[in-house]
């Protein structure tokens, strides 16, 4: 099942379901007075029974992007789906008998009409979502709709690893490629051991650790499983940063859970065990309201700050040559290149003669208007254009250029996991730390990039915000 065709699936069955549980509502709170023409409330109000399925309906749908529901759950369980949408949809009825239900209904029916509710609520939601799955995994025991997943490890693990997810049809996972590393401890070729991988190379494509990159786009791959022991730090290691800035999830055996440790979350997939390495540990509730809270404090921002906005770039504009707003490559979440907007701080030639180059502290390329802006942040502002846009957020790692990215990828381990996420106009590292100024800056910033995305979170969202602000009315902004 492609992921568009479950997404509208889900959809349709929770739409249905929000539905016809609503006319339960209706008719366990009206009686016999229940028309679909109207009806007459003992206050002398109508209520339109098409009007309230619609927006309960609506509602519903809502509740269910905003805590993840939608969000694609390839090959797990329908009983830990269940345990969610009992969660979410208790919070969600919760939220109506407060805000709506307390003031409607009779005291001493309340209770029963309340758990009808939420009984039809969650019975139907369930049953529809447990068709939608039913079919989905028939549909992937078919071979439809599988991920394409590549196998790394010493040559004579890859045989083994290759036919234990062959094993679980159920999982979803289909081996399409294969990284081998050699003969683990010195083991000469040979034996069953090259007969075994002879065999491999037949069924699917062997490359060697340097091809992994190529090899994850070549044959699309969504998932990488590692097959190395606890010793093999150097080989993880190497892994991880080929595979930096690539749309996969990384999955190694269980054995190797002591060297990642808090890094990893342990899954079992129809009975194949995989740990799911450098998950996101934002919930998906917490993402939702991040991106909520962005999209309401840029437009207050935006629209309340409008006059004093259109008089900086007048003075941008008339104190030095060029544009007011100065618009820039920048590179976002899994690596994605978006134009990037700011008030121009520098001279309109400020790279004619040295090409691309970090700012400084008191670099000499600043107009007196640009140096104030850089102090107060104010040049910041017109990003919050590419948070209403979804380019970026106001919490995150800062987008470098393009021509940085290619230079600081080799050189700095790791660099590219900072795409994970969409980049800030405030960061843990932009508090933390000061301009780049030497690959050694540039490291240290990486550091504190990578604890903020390991550790994301809205209490981390907001300590950072406010350090922001206490450092631009303080003036000590960069």
């Amino acid at each position: 099942m492609s992921r568009t065709f479950e997404f509208v699936a889900l959809l349709v069955v929770d739409t249905l379901a929000a539905a016809i549980s609503c006319l339960v509502y209706l008719r366990l709170r009206y009686g016999p007075q229940f028309d679909w023409l109207g009806i007459v409330t003992p206050q002398g109000t109508t209520v339109y029974p098409l009007y309230v399925v619609i927006s309960l309906a609506l509602y519903w749908i809502v509740i269910f992007i905003f805590f993840g529901m939608y969000r694609e759950r390839h090959a797990s369980s329908r009983f830990d789906e269940l345990v969610s949408l009992t969660k979410v949809v208790t919070i969600g009825v919760l939220v109506l008998v407060f805000s709506i239900f307390t003031d409607t209904l009779q005291a001493g029916a309340s209770r029963s009409i309340i758990f009808g509710y939420w009984g039809a609520v969650l019975g139907l939601t369930a049953v529809g979502r447990i068709g939608v799955r039913s079919v989905q995994k028939v549909l992937t025991l078919r071979g439809y709709g599988t991920h394409r997943a590549l196998v790394v490890g010493w040559t004579d693990q890859l045989e083994r690893l290759y036919r234990d997810v062959a094993r679980y049809p159920a999982a979803g996972l289909r081996v399409v490629g294969a990284i081998r590393l050699g003969h683990k401890g010195g083991v000469p070729p040979g034996g069953s051991n090259e007969e075994d991988s002879q065999v491999l190379a037949q069924e699917i494509e062997v490359r060697t650790i340097e091809q992994l990159p190529q090899l994850i786009d070549e044959l699309a791959v969504r998932d990488v499983l590692i097959a190395l022991g606890s010793e093999d730090h150097k080989e993880l290691d190497e892994v991880l940063r080929l595979c930096d800035g690539k749309h996969v999830t990384l999955k190694v055996v269980p054995d190797f859970y002591s060297v990642i440790g808090g890094m990893a979350r342990t899954e079992h997939i129809y009975g194949l065990p995989l740990i799911e390495v450098l998950p996101v540990p934002m919930p998906a509730w917490e993402q939702s309201t991040k991106r909520l809270f962005d999209l309401v404090v840029s437009l207050m921002i935006l629209v309340a700050g409008l006059p004093l906005w259109f008089v900086v770039g007048l003075v941008v504009r008339s104190t030095s040559k060029g544009p007011a707003i100065y618009r820039q490559e920048r590179v976002g979440k899994t690596g994605r290149v978006f134009t990037m907007y700011k008030f121009r701080t520098m001279r309109q030639d400020a790279e004619a003669l040295t090409g691309p180059v970090w700012a400084t502290e008191d670099d000499p390329r600043y107009t007196a208007m640009g140096r104030w802006l850089r102090k107060t942040r104010l040049d910041e502002i017109p990003q919050l254009w590419n948070v209403l846009r979804g380019d970026m957020s106001l919490v995150g790692p800062r987008p470098e250029r393009p021509y940085f990215v290619e230079k600081l990828t080799g050189k700095v381990p790791l660099y590219n996991r900072r795409h994970r996420v969409k980049p800030g106009i405030t960061g843990w590292a932009q508090v933390m730390w000061h301009y780049d100024a030497s690959l050694e800056d540039v490291r240290q910033k990486v550091k504190y990039d990578l604890f903020y995305i390991e550790n994301m979170s809205l209490r981390m969202d907001f300590k950072i915000l406010f350090r922001t602000i206490r450092a631009v009315v303080s003036g000590g902004g960069q």
